[in-house]
């Protein structure tokens, strides 16, 4: 089969063909390959945009029929049939990647009830309302790649939930995939192989060579029956990986200052304890207690403008206030906040160029405030938003630029606001167990110790009521080695 390019009437063609459950499916199949590319609102958006950087042919097209099983627009539009694309595939590298066919599959073999108890099943990991009742299978499993609980080789979870409604023949076909290799990378074409990446702190991207031996952050995978997803590369603007032993080399780590650590904590019962940690690893601390949100976002862009970056290693941040999973309130009556995509955007590269190439860490306590009001009338602000950019964007003039998402450590703890209203409202047993473990590890790489942290408030979890208990999350951006004590 030719690799034509794929003209737009084609394009309309398939679009206008396919029903909305095929759509959905088609639109997850292609998550890996459309990483870099803004969120497609529809299908013909999707393949449009993919044929317009050169990553859709009429052979791939041909592919993504295929796996959606419309075998009569195979012959219809694009000429060919299902044996002629079978030894196409048998011969290329795929579009699809094996896992997102692996998990259509199980979906298609999932019924309505298979699947709410599924989601019913994953508020153990997800928290609660994540995931909406009436999603379907392939919306979940978006839901858990986004909280890094389920890839490619990191299936346990996935497994133990389907062991547990009593589907061992899903179970069984999971196992089938993982131990035919599929789950340590397959043969297929990913965004990276094909146009530069947008890089997205959301949803980072991981190496999928696997280590020899066991780490720690394995064996705490194994105590929650998640494997997790081996330590992320880094890539640079050109948008190739950069050479192996890259992850060997650290961050320099030597400034007196290390850097300026922002503590913005409008709860009150934290900031003593982190202002002792920080200033210990050698951080020129400023606290602010019980700011509102347009008085947050205006310290933050502040500090973000300081000159003293240029001379200093690092930037450190801990918020700690109500809000939610995407963004945040001040000490303000009304449930008006900020975007923590936004404080992201304030210090990227781009915006903040003191601080390009150096370890951006925020630490981040929410108290989620479980109302829709706080997500739809979050501060619209001004500044740059976080987008899609095309390459030329990307590309700024020089040598060696550093991707503006770059060197970003994003570690996130939700937990219940009614812990706030209780007549002895303690300190955050996230924070408190990151506090120990800074000032007593400190010399140990930072993702390791994160690994650890999450172990720790994993146990906390495992001995109190659903309203006492912390959601960890880590997503990060690192190109190097992070070790905050030399």
């Amino acid at each position: 089969m030719a690799l034509c390019p794929v003209s737009a009437e084609v394009i309309h063609q398939v679009e206008e063909s396919l029903d909305e459950e095929e759509k959905e499916t088609m639109l997850f199949l292609c998550r890996d390959v459309a990483e870099n590319l803004a969120p497609p609102n529809n299908v013909r958006e999707l393949l449009g945009t993919l044929s317009e950087r050169g990553q859709l042919s009429l052979a791939t097209l041909a592919e993504l029929l295929y796996r959606v099983r419309r075998f009569d627009l195979l012959k219809k539009i694009l000429k060919t049939d299902k044996a002629a694309v079978e030894a196409h595939l048998c011969r290329n590298p795929h579009l699809v990647s094996d896992y997102r066919v692996l998990m259509m599959e199980i979906g298609e073999n999932l019924d309505k009830s298979d699947v709410a108890s599924l989601i019913f099943l994953m508020r153990d990991y997800t928290g609660r309302g994540k995931v909406a009742k009436d999603k379907s299978f392939l919306d979940l499993v978006i839901e858990l790649e986004k909280l890094n609980l389920v890839a490619a080789d990191q299936l346990n979870l996935l497994e133990k939930c389907l062991k547990s409604i009593h589907r061992i023949d899903l179970k069984t076909k999971i196992q089938k995939y993982a131990q035919s290799g599929q789950g340590a990378g397959s043969n297929y074409m990913n965004s990276l192989q094909a146009s530069l990446p947008n890089l997205s702190i959301k949803e980072p991207v991981y190496n999928s060579r696997l280590q020899n031996g066991q780490s720690k952050e394995q064996r705490f995978a194994e105590h929650l029956h998640v494997q997790r997803q081996p330590v992320k590369t880094s890539i640079q603007e050109s948008g190739a990986f950069l050479p192996p032993h890259i992850h060997e080399e650290s961050y320099r780590m030597q400034s007196k200052p290390l850097g300026i650590c922002l503590i913005i904590d409008c709860i009150g019962n934290d900031v003593e304890y982190l202002r002792r940690t920080f200033t210990s690893l050698g951080y020129r601390v400023h606290p602010f207690l019980f700011p509102s949100a347009d008085e947050i976002i205006k310290i933050l862009h502040r500090f973000a403008r300081l000159p003293q970056h240029r001379d200093y290693d690092s930037f450190a941040c801990v918020l700690v206030s109500r809000g939610g999973s995407q963004s945040m309130m001040g000490v303000d009556q009304a449930p008006s906040g900020f975007s923590l995509d936004y404080v992201k955007s304030i210090f990227m590269g781009d915006a903040c160029s003191t601080l390009r190439g150096k370890p951006k860490l925020f630490f981040i306590q929410s108290y989620e405030v479980f109302s829709s009001q706080l997500e739809d009338s979050s501060l619209e602000v001004d500044g740059p938003a976080i987008r899609s950019l095309d390459s030329k964007t990307l590309h700024p003039p020089g040598p060696c630029m550093v991707h503006r998402e770059a060197d970003i450590f994003w570690s996130l703890c939700t937990a219940d606001v009614s812990q706030l209203e209780q007549p002895t409202s303690s300190s955050s047993v996230y924070l408190q167990n990151l506090s120990r473990q800074l000032e007593q590890e400190r010399k140990r790489p930072l993702v390791d110790l994160h690994v650890e942290l999450m172990d720790k408030v994993y146990a906390w979890n495992s001995r109190v009521s659903s309203k006492e208990k912390y959601y960890l999350s880590l997503q990060h951006t690192l190109r190097k080695k992070l070790i905050l004590s030399t």
